[in-house]
């Protein structure tokens, strides 16, 4: 057995994130997913969507002689991808070499009977060309890291296969006309593409490399078209069994299921094709399938953000997850597309899985693996509102009976009672980056907690139903206190009387916080550019109060507010206007369907080639060495399923004339019966120290007990035991309404059990 040289390898990259298709069998056998791009097949997961075994497999071409002939496809080949039909993620991917005269043409599936990703692959060459010898390259990443694998050449029953194995799982290549040479390296010194490099072919053979960043290659038949299969398991038997009965089952056999079980999954949903597609593509039909294609049938209902990790070529084994991650702010957005196209099955899923995976104390984290331990530990009190929000919009369109609300009512009940606990400013935005007060997050968490009010009164529970609906009143009431600024500079500059702002930083809970006014550090911008004026930084997070019902879209305000983010965030591309972070709902919201149709439009036009979208576009000059185009995808997460499915759900508006998502409870409370707020909520961790005159003071402690207050400075003390609101929240209003404006309230507390808080506390009435 010959060791290769060279260990552990060059530390190991992932790939780009510029997909030009991902796939799946749609079967609950197989469970494996596949992604390619540049001509190449990517990573492959297994036997979860969040857990990658690859980096990529790729081919190269050469005539055998030292420093001769050497064609690698995703570098020395023109690529093109065909779609074969329209929500089936089944494509031809075309690579010439017209410098010398050949053509690699392939096609890629997973196998519906097997945990195996199939390759039918053709070489041909003009006429003339000869003796051209081809090879595949294969570079394991076994579960998510590329630095502690293991490979070697073996055989399986007879048949020559190529293994790897790392954190307990095993791949197998193999090839239907057999292994003409197998060897394995380290990445960058004795792996087969350095080998080819030198000799045109693999002279220098390895049987093994251990505990590295290795690859494995090994020679294919050029004489007839070749079907190379990559198997996983647990054990490399396992593993083999897999390529090996794949195999034998042929390429034909496994497309057929694998399209037929796409066809018989679209034929279900709703007919939102567009009338007029942009291009080759029908993009509902892409954008449903990239929807399904990221869900794990090992854990039904949880999906992933997107099958890629974002500029990924620059990512090692310290980004583990990439965006194969689960966000429950990203998979509420998916399951509400499915809803939206009709497959409410699908949606019910992830409605038991966010059941299933929600945290003890009512929240959500900010990410998860599948099995829902978290990754990231931020708190982001939207992703905490949103699943309320998809129960509410399910049962609204008939994926969840009145019947069946029941059993989600503890769910709901958990995530209500921790929002008011914990907000209304959150730990991080929903960019995850800053903490505070964020237009994007009050909207959910108000619009979360009348929906979660409504349930409540369905089911009889009026005094949780009665604390929501009063918490909700009283953030939407104090939302132009916290982020609205105006007779700024950048109000004069563009002409406005005043906007909203992206993100306030905590620490000021009353009117007109200096805050408003002060700096923000904010993250992920370029060292020197972190540090901004809070009443200058703006973004489409604004629109997020008209997506979820609490302004309208013709309120002035907003009509400002949208005039500044055009001045600052609005980029002309030749695709069409875009925004940095921009929300085509708007325009349904405004009554303006044919601007909506035409933003529909200029999301299709940045597609990728496969009719993926990314999660950003380049706005700026072209960058060719960078494969980087004005317009078209940055290398940011493509596809991104948050994109795809905001997608399925403008096509669903524009058909209905309506945004299909916008939660009617904040419609109707806030700008059609125009009902205001009768209290102020306090509570320690959130203290107030004025309120508006005409509105009681709501007192929140940790357990029973009596709140003492006086309006005199203690000449006259007055107690309110507290009562169980049902949320674990113990509450008493004290009636400040009765007091005019310059009058203050001072209270502190007693607690049954005996324990005095032996602190005063003051909150001033304001006019």
């Amino acid at each position: 057995m010959t060791i290769a040289p060279g260990a552990p390898g060059l530390p190991p990259r992932w790939t780009s994130s510029a997909k030009d298709g991902v796939g799946t069998a749609l079967s609950p056998r197989s469970a494996v997913w596949f992604t390619h791009s540049h001509g190449i097949l990517d990573e492959i997961y297994y036997p979860r969507v969040d857990q990658a075994c690859t980096r990529d497999c790729g081919l190269i071409v050469t005539d055998g002689t030292p420093g001769g002939l050497f064609v690698e496809e995703k570098r020395g080949t023109v690529s093109r991808t065909r779609r074969l039909a329209d929500g089936v993620p089944l494509f031809t991917i075309t690579n010439t070499c017209e410098q010398h005269g050949l053509t690699i043409e392939k096609k890629i599936v997973a196998d519906p009977r097997f945990d195996c990703v199939l390759q039918h692959i053709t070489l041909t060459t003009n006429p003339g060309v000869t003796g051209l010898r081809l090879f595949a390259l294969l570079a394991p990443h076994l579960v998510n890291g590329g630095s502690h694998n293991t490979g070697w050449v073996g055989a399986y029953k007879g048949m020559p296969m190529l293994f790897a194995s790392g954190d307990g799982t095993c791949l197998a290549m193999a090839c239907s006309s057999g292994l003409l040479a197998a060897s394995v390296g380290y990445v960058g010194t004795s792996d087969g593409w350095q080998t080819l490099q030198r000799h045109g072919s693999l002279q220098e053979r390895f049987d093994r490399a251990e505990d590295g960043n290795i690859a494995l290659v090994a020679e294919i038949d050029t004489t007839a078209p070749a079907l190379i299969a990559i198997g996983f398991g647990r054990k490399p038997e396992e593993a083999a069994f897999q390529a090996a009965a794949s195999l034998a089952g042929g390429f034909e056999r496994a497309e057929n299921e694998y399209v037929a079980n796409w066809r018989h999954w679209q034929h279900g949903l709703e007919p939102l094709d567009p009338p007029q597609p942009t291009g080759p593509h029908n993009f509902y039909r892409v954008s449903t399938a990239v929807m399904r294609c990221h869900e794990s049938p090992l854990f039904p209902g949880g999906s992933i953000a997107s099958l890629s990790i974002p500029w990924g070529a620059s990512k090692g084994d310290d980004d583990l997850g990439g965006y194969h991650l689960v966000w429950p702010r990203d998979l509420a957005e998916t399951a509400g597309a499915l809803i939206a196209c009709g497959a409410h099955a699908d949606a019910r899923r992830t409605l038991d899985y966010l059941r299933v995976i929600q945290e003890a104390d009512g929240h959500w984290p900010q990410n998860t693996w599948l099995d829902g331990s978290a990754y990231w530990g931020g708190l982001q009190l939207d992703e905490t509102a949103f699943p309320i929000l998809l129960l509410d919009l399910a049962f609204r369109n008939g994926a969840v009976a009145e019947a069946e609300l029941g059993d989600y009512w503890p769910m709901v009940r958990s995530a209500c009672a921790f929002i008011i606990a914990n907000g209304p400013a959150t730990g991080q935005d929903r960019w995850e980056e800053n903490a505070g007060y964020t237009p994007a997050t009050l909207a959910v968490e108000i619009a979360g907690l009348l929906a979660g009010a409504d349930l409540a009164e369905r089911l009889g529970r009026s005094a949780e139903a009665g604390l929501m609906r009063d918490t909700a009143d009283a953030w939407n009431a104090d939302i132009e206190s916290w982020i609205y600024v105006s007779g700024t500079d950048l109000a004069n500059r563009c002409g406005v009387a005043g906007y909203y702002l992206r993100i306030v930083a905590d620490g000021d809970h009353d009117l007109a916080g200096a805050a408003l006014h002060g700096r923000i550090a904010v993250r992920n911008r370029p060292e020197g550019e972190a540090d901004v004026a809070t009443d200058e930084l703006i973004g489409a997070d604004a629109l997020a109060l008209v997506r979820f019902g609490l302004r309208a879209a013709h309120d002035p305000r907003i009509r400002d507010t949208i005039t500044v983010i055009d001045h600052l965030t609005r980029i002309d591309l030749p695709q069409g206007p875009v925004w940095h972070r921009y929300n085509a709902h708007f325009a349904i919201a405004a009554d303006d369907l044919a601007g909506a149709d035409a933003l529909r439009i200029t999301m299709e036009r940045c597609a990728s080639e496969g009719g993926l979208l990314p999660e950003q576009v380049w706005d700026a000059d072209n960058l060719p060495e960078h494969e980087l185009v004005r317009g078209r995808p940055s290398g940011s997460a493509m596809p991104l399923v948050w994109a795809h499915a905001e997608y399925v759900k403008l096509l669903r508006s524009l058909r209905d004339g309506a945004v299909f998502d916008l939660p009617p409870q904040t419609v109707r409370r806030y700008q059609v019966e125009n009902i205001t707020s009768r209290c102020r909520d306090w509570r320690e961790a959130w203290r107030r120290s004025k309120i508006p005159a005409g509105q009681n003071l709501r007192v929140e402690i940790t357990g029973p007990g009596v709140i003492h207050w006086t309006d005199d400075d203690w000449a006259t003390v007055h107690e309110v035991p507290t009562t169980d609101a049902g949320l674990g929240i113990h509450a008493a209003e004290l009636p400040s309404a009765a007091l005019s404006a310059g009058r203050a309230l001072i209270f502190t507390w007693s607690l049954n059990d005996g324990g005095w808080r032996g602190r005063n506390f003051t909150v001033a009435i304001v006019g």
